[in-house]
């Protein structure tokens, strides 16, 4: 992925805790043809939290079963996996400047790393048992599972489950950083309360701040 010095992520850590916070990836891989993709959640193991750096760090997915690019992973294990926040369009209503262009604010994290499926049913049951933990930990009153275990273990055999090493990774959040704080400001407010609203980026735009209190006025 092609990034800009402008948009850097404020820090490793904020890259892993973006990946702990948007847990649902595209999962990338190489054919003979065409790369083939599926969107996938991908969570952190039990006991593994956010530091400063995913590499050298295992991730878990599953997909369905019947979603033939599993097969793919042993002959090309190599994959892209690739989180993003939602694409907010700015409008330059919000600058209160001219001349002015519009453009969309985001912030996308690419990992890259070797998947490996995993074939033993308690470690499938692991996996989806996690998935569905990570999911519910972010809600006030988090839904209880337990009751439902037979279930799970009903359709396992419909899912696949596998792990992905991450070797690399590379992040863009691009959020209004380089505008002057009070540009900055209103198109936060914007992403809030506009006709096209965007909690998340907002939220991101929050934490990252301005580049510089001046910044570019076109």
């Amino acid at each position: 992925m092609h990034t800009y010095p402008s948009y850097v992520a404020p820090s490793g850590r904020a890259i892993a805790r973006f990946v702990r916070d948007h847990p649902f990836a595209v999962v990338t891989t190489s054919t003979n043809g065409a790369p083939v993709a599926t969107h996938a959640p991908v969570v952190f193991p039990p006991g593994v939290e956010p530091g400063e750096t995913l590499v050298g760090a295992r991730l878990w997915g599953h997909i369905g079963r019947a979603n033939e690019h599993w097969q793919h992973f042993a002959a090309q294990p190599e994959v892209l996996l690739v989180f993003a926040s939602s694409h907010a369009y700015v409008s330059p209503s919000s600058y209160e400047f001219t001349p002015a262009v519009p453009t969309l604010d985001y912030a996308t994290v690419h990992l890259t790393g070797r998947v490996t499926v995993l074939t033993e049913p308690s470690e499938n049951l692991a996996v989806v048992e996690r998935t569905v933990a990570q999911l519910e930990s972010d809600r006030a009153e988090p839904w209880d599972p337990a009751a439902s275990r037979h279930v799970f273990e009903k359709i396992l055999a419909g899912v696949v489950s596998f792990t992905i090493d991450i070797e690399s990774e590379v992040a863009m959040f691009k959020l209004s950083q380089d505008m002057p704080a009070d540009v900055h400001a209103r198109v936060r407010r914007d992403l809030i309360d506009g006709d096209r609203r965007h909690p998340d980026v907002a939220a991101l735009m929050t934490e990252v701040g301005v580049t510089c209190p001046e910044g570019n006025r076109g």
